[in-house]
């Protein structure tokens, strides 16, 4: 296991601390540590969210495994980040992740090398029409949070090794008003695909949480932070099943909502900036082309230590992935 390693320290740029619980980073992105010799695993590093994340860390230095499902259109964003920042050839690399497939997720973790620095669980899928995993199990809570914990577990150990090494879990502050029943995944109970998107995010908060109180408990040098965008405007608001909700949706992101670059400043903060710590949940805030990032307390239903025992417990039985255990 490393030793626990941030590099040299640069100056900070301001922070304001508002109130209790409540952290404001002023231009978040200006100090965020050299990543050079660096590797970094993105999820779903395709186009959107991930793709700007993705951007980010290349131009700071960082070599990035892209996990994609589109393998071609992997190739092709690929090629143009390369391009377009005139980066190493090496220094952006593809690999096909689906992460409804632990057999995939399996095959995509074998070809990450170690030792490995940071990993980005930013994939996701939202409100789509009902679909079972192999394991009989919801699709986006498969692959928002169960793909997810499993490729975490696999990849611990070359985390080790990594310096400063950190998992950032991309969720939704939607987490606040869902409900988490680890014993009908299924959606046995009916199936609303929003409902199942937050509880899916749900999930990837109370999974963070519990990452970090187990690393901890371990004295690792890994930690588990949690970040999210915001509204951003990204592919993932054309897959809702309901016409109206897509156009509300855009019509509501047109209007409030941040392109991908500016909405992944809070996971390049939780993935970089030596002013993040992990008891705080990061999102952007203020100007939409330029924002803060604040970090504010969790609130219930994700502060629910026994809600967040048991999805651990329900996660290894269903991914056979036993992290920390």
């Amino acid at each position: 296991m490393s030793h626990f390693n941030v590099g040299p320290m640069k100056p900070q740029a301001s922070s304001e601390r508002s109130d209790a619980g409540r952290v404001r980073l002023a231009a978040p992105l200006s100090d965020l540590a050299d990543l050079t010799g660096r590797t970094a695993v993105v999820t779903g590093g395709g186009g959107g969210l991930g793709l700007a994340t993705a951007r980010g860390l290349a131009r700071r230095g960082a070599d990035v495994l892209l996990g994609v499902r589109d393998t071609e259109r992997g190739e092709r964003v690929r090629r143009h980040l390369i391009e377009e920042h005139r980066l190493r050839d090496a220094q952006v690399t593809v690999a096909h992740l689906d992460l409804l497939d632990l057999d995939s997720v399996r095959r995509f973790a074998a070809e990450v090398r170690r030792p490995l620095d940071l990993l980005v669980l930013n994939a996701g899928i939202s409100s789509v029409p009902l679909r079972l995993s192999p394991q009989g199990v919801e699709s986006q809570f498969a692959t928002n949070h169960l793909g997810h914990f499993a490729l975490t577990g696999h990849l611990l150990t070359a985390l080790e090794e990594g310096t400063d090494p950190r998992v950032v879990t991309v969720s939704s502050a939607l987490y606040k008003g869902a409900v988490l029943d680890v014993d009908d995944l299924a959606g046995a109970h009916g199936h609303s695909p929003g409902r199942s998107y937050g509880r899916s995010k749900l999930a990837n908060t109370l999974f963070a949480l519990e990452l970090e109180r187990r690393l901890r408990a371990t004295d690792s040098p890994i930690r588990s932070f949690a970040a999210h965008p915001g509204l951003a405007r990204t592919p993932m608001h054309t897959t809702y099943p309901s016409h109206m909700t897509r156009l509300a949706t855009r019509a509501i992101a047109a209007v409030i909502g941040r392109d991908p670059e500016p909405a992944a400043a809070p996971v390049l903060a939780a993935a970089a900036s030596h002013r993040v710590h992990p008891g705080l949940f990061w999102g952007p805030v203020g100007s939409r082309s330029h924002p803060d990032v604040l970090g504010v307390a969790f609130v219930p239903p994700a502060t629910d230590t026994s809600a967040a025992a048991r999805l651990w417990t329900t996660s290894t039985r269903l991914t056979g992935v036993h992290p920390l255990d």
